[in-house]
């Protein structure tokens, strides 16, 4: 079987088997979850985040070095920024306006101990901004800050350019790396579907679906959302005359690990490979676009933040003035670029778009014993608007490739007087 099969496969069976095990052998689950779905599980992302670091930075390097000028550099950078922003702000709409039209902060039950889980504070726009620039480099290497890393790339491929041919045994080094690195990534690849089956059985098994039953028209809002998103991307494509069959059939094995892990960080390295070998993307912009969008582009991330900030104001009966609304929209926005990816991370910052807007912070909790539920679909969302922005952008750059090319080769006329 395909890769892309495998892991379907083992989501379907994880489910169902997460699912046997909550309703039909409830007692054996803290046992079974602790000694061997949550350590397989574990496991499996250790080795995903053990390639993704080495292969962001190196495919950055080799990516904008392979990019011919500083120029074509700027643009691909100014045209994804433009792209991120555009769609960022159409998800941060329509999850505002499903929140709106559902209501699923009127339709809350009685939740008892569901509400008891405690918020952690979130990083302020400011202290955001100014983390970007790392102190130290090799720290954020150590930690995964893929934010820091991208900028710790950018300097270093500034340097290379300026030092000229004193710098390409440096570059022939990073992209020996970056060649092991893709080997690595292969062989952890292979272990995917049992990774994937091990992580969502043992969400789905200790979860529940209490839980689901009291928060069910959240959980549903959430998931229309979602889907209305991902709609609206198809449209862009078919608009932009990109297959949206053949765009799902290359990506569906980094859409797998996206769903089963919740982390756009361990979907990474499958996105960079579907996007050279199965959609046959240009590979500087491959190596360029998707890394970016990894550290940046969170659209499941936007949605989230806008529903549940109207969610609350529905909860807690507040009426939210003009002010109150853009800056919701405006602090969604910047805290979607800096929300890490890695699981929960979407709640943790929550806080800062709830106090931007002047909610009641006690909401966060409310929605904290669903998250990993639907973190899963955000997660998708995420990197399905990654590799659908570099799709985009690669389509952008061949057709100005092929417009230059025309006018390189159309004939010239002259007037005779």
């Amino acid at each position: 079987m395909k890769l892309s099969t495998r892991i379907t496969v083992g989501l379907i069976l994880g489910i169902i088997f997460g699912f046997i095990l909550n309703v039909f052998s409830p007692q054996t689950v803290p046992q079974l979850n602790e000694y061997v779905l949550s350590p397989v599980g574990k496991v499996f992302l250790n080795l995903i985040q053990f390639v993704v670091v080495p292969i962001v930075f190196t495919s950055l390097v080799v990516g904008f070095s392979s990019i011919g000028n500083s120029e074509k550099v700027g643009r691909l950078t100014g045209k994804l920024l433009f792209l991120y922003v555009t769609t960022s702000i159409l998800a941060l709409v329509i999850g505002y306006v499903t929140a709106y039209v559902l209501k699923p902060g009127k339709m809350v039950g009685n939740l008892g101990d569901v509400a008891s889980t405690e918020a952690k504070e979130g990083q302020g726009i400011i202290d955001w901004l100014i983390s970007i620039v790392p102190t130290n480099p090799f720290e954020a290497f150590a930690t995964g800050n893929l934010l820091q890393i991208i900028f710790t790339a950018v300097l270093i491929v500034i340097g290379i350019r300026m030092a000229g041919s004193h710098a390409k045994p440096f570059l022939s080094f990073i992209e020996s790396v970056h060649s092991i690195v893709e080997k690595i990534t292969l062989l952890v690849l292979k272990l995917s579907p049992i990774g994937v089956f091990a992580l969502i059985s043992s969400v789905i098994a200790t979860q529940g679906l209490d839980i689901v039953q009291k928060l069910f028209v959240y959980i549903i809002g959430l998931l229309v959302a979602l889907a209305l998103m991902m709609i609206a991307y198809f449209i862009i494509l078919s608009l932009l005359h990109i297959s949206p069959k053949h765009f799902w059939k290359s990506f569906q094995p980094t859409f797998g690990i996206a769903f089963g892990t919740a982390s756009s960080n361990a979907a990474l390295p499958v996105a960079i490979e579907n996007a050279k070998k199965a959609f046959k993307m240009q590979e500087d912009i491959a190596g360029f676009a998707i890394p970016l969008g990894t550290a940046l582009k969170r659209d499941g991330a936007c949605i989230l933040q806008t529903f549940n900030a109207l969610f609350v104001a529905q909860l807690f009966d507040v009426h939210l003035s003009g002010t109150q609304i853009v800056a919701l929209i405006i602090s969604a926005l910047v805290v979607s670029f800096s929300t890490a990816g890695v699981p929960g991370a979407g709640i943790i910052m929550m806080s800062t778009v709830l106090t931007a807007a002047g909610l009641p912070l006690a909401g966060i909790a409310l929605v904290a014993g669903v998250d990993r539920l639907t973190d899963g679909f955000r997660t998708l969302l995420n990197v399905f608007g990654n590799t659908a922005n570099a799709v985009i952008l690669n389509k952008w750059e061949e057709k100005k490739k092929v417009d230059i090319e025309v006018s390189n080769t159309k004939p010239a006329y002259t007037l005779n007087k």
